[in-house]
């Protein structure tokens, strides 16, 4: 897509990555407090933090982001990263802002020697399904989430 820039997020962008989130969040069917929120943001822009987030900017507006989480892991020694977080606002969807989104993520890594990039998503997202197989095919491990 011509017009396309994936840069790193600065507190500027603070209510364009709001917008987006809330409409994550709806996708998800899901709410949080609003101190999760703040909290995700503050994490997002400190450099210290494990936690980044990547927006794409569509000739000039923020289009989508994705969230990532670097860590070490006990197969490796290079770090590992999860992509937690990705995310397309519903009109600039089809353009392949998404896959450029992952693209950078497999360069990032690629130059800064991760080990993996991994994420997950819910088996009935279709849309986000057909993106995620034409990089590979779902590994088969079944997830647990314990709510403590």
């Amino acid at each position: 897509m011509s017009g396309l820039v994936i840069r790193d997020a600065a507190p500027g962008d603070r209510e364009d990555w709001r917008a987006l989130w809330n409409g994550y969040l709806a996708f998800y069917e899901t709410e949080l407090d609003d101190a999760v929120t703040a909290m995700t943001w503050n994490r997002i822009i400190d450099p210290t933090s494990s936690v980044h987030a990547r927006l794409a900017v569509a000739d000039g507006a923020v289009a989508g982001f994705a969230t990532r989480v670097l860590h070490p892991r006990t197969w490796s020694v290079e770090p590992v990263c999860y992509l937690e977080d990705l995310f397309v606002g519903p009109a600039h969807r089809g353009k392949g802002i998404g896959r450029a989104l992952i693209d950078d993520l497999i360069a990032t890594g690629k130059r800064d020697g991760w080990s993996n990039l991994y994420w997950h998503t819910n088996h009935d997202n279709a849309n986000a399904r057909k993106l995620y197989d034409s990089y590979d095919e779902a590994d088969g491990y079944v997830r647990y989430r314990l709510k403590l």
